[in-house]
């Protein structure tokens, strides 16, 4: 039968001790920061509205006419015409209307 000496004990316990943490410097380098930007993502999706001003992934920026639950119908321009439909995950910045 094999036993553990005091140093095969205290190597065990050192190695958990130094996975704990750097599992803990992952999570809160890594896995927190990114949790709270999904939050201010969602929360400023949900807080958009007809008339906001908004920058979409691709660098174009446009006013908000219309909102479905996961679609908005955005234009574009000082063409009036120029109106596209695209997904709520599209927009990465939105100014709200004044007044």
């Amino acid at each position: 039968m094999l036993a553990l000496t005091g140093s095969a004990t205290g190597g065990i316990l050192g190695m958990v001790l130094y996975l704990v943490v750097i599992g803990g410097f992952f999570y809160f380098v890594l896995i927190r920061p990114q949790k709270k930007q999904q939050a201010r993502t969602k929360a400023m999706l949900e807080a958009l509205e007809v008339g906001d001003s908004v920058l979409t992934t691709s660098g174009f920026y446009g006013i908000v006419i219309d909102i479905t639950d996961d679609t908005v119908i955005v234009e574009f321009g000082n063409n009036k015409n120029c109106r596209i439909p695209m997904q709520k995950a599209a927009i990465t910045q939105v100014e709200k209307a004044e007044g």
